[in-house]
């Protein structure tokens, strides 16, 4: 075995000055500034490219939402097409439950550097946040996993974009069965042979789901960038 191999045998990434090396960043002339700064920059590029695959899910919710409204209130327009779009709603919320989960993967990645190497290199004397960050890094890199549960990628989804999006087509539903039609609700929300009463217990479990998904108290698993209630101060008032 080489002699540069049996060093590395002994290498504790939990030691002080190696799990500190935003403090040699700034207090030595090494190459390992330079290759860190790249790699940053590429983990934000790839932060950067998912969230706007999110944004993209959004807009596409956004318009087929628009023209499903549309459509419902003009003279050929039927409450089933409002039905049918709040399936497509949950349709867009699921994929996108599914990217947030790997957005999360590499938005904790950028977090993990900002807060131990990039806070640490601008005040050392704070230390590091996570002990053993060098090696959690090095293992995700090695076996990269799901930060986030689906459950949770669905809720924090739900509670953010897509409840009002939920509650914005019930409530145009509602409407368009109240007020275009001189027949009791219930008979109006019929759809085909399907009674009205069956449509509304139908409705009314699914939104009870959601507002259990979204509300419904959890530990939060993701590693958010604003996790905490505490406002910090930035400029000084005059």
């Amino acid at each position: 075995m080489d002699k540069s191999d049996t060093d590395w045998d002994g290498f504790d990434p939990e030691a002080r000055e190696e799990r500190e090396i935003g403090r040699e960043m700034v207090s030595k002339s090494t190459g390992l500034g330079s290759v860190v700064a790249h790699f940053y920059r590429g983990e934000m590029s790839v932060v950067t490219t998912w969230r706007s695959r999110l944004d993209e899910t959004i807009n596409w919710a956004v318009t087929i939402i628009s023209a499903i409204l549309i459509y419902a209130f003009s003279t050929e327009g039927n409450h089933v097409i409002l039905l049918t779009g709040m399936v497509v709603i949950a349709v867009f919320l699921g994929i996108e439950a599914r990217r947030y989960q790997a957005y999360d993967v590499y938005r904790a990645r950028a977090r993990m550097l900002q807060e131990n190497l990039f806070a640490n290199t601008l005040d050392p004397s704070q230390g590091v946040e996570h002990r053993d960050w060098r090696r959690e890094l090095s293992e995700d890199y090695r076996n990269p996993t799901i930060k986030t549960p689906y459950v949770e990628a669905l809720s924090r989804r739900l509670r953010r974009i897509y409840f009002p999006f939920f509650a914005l087509m019930l409530a145009a539903w509602l409407f368009k069965l109240m007020a275009f039609s001189t027949q009791p609700v219930l008979e109006t929300a019929a759809v085909g042979n399907v009674p009205g009463f069956v449509v509304f217990g139908v409705v009314g479990l699914f939104y009870a789901l959601i507002t259990a998904v979204a509300f419904w108290p959890r530990e939060r698993q993701s590693k958010g960038e604003f996790s905490k209630v505490e406002h910090g101060e930035w400029k000084e008032a005059e």
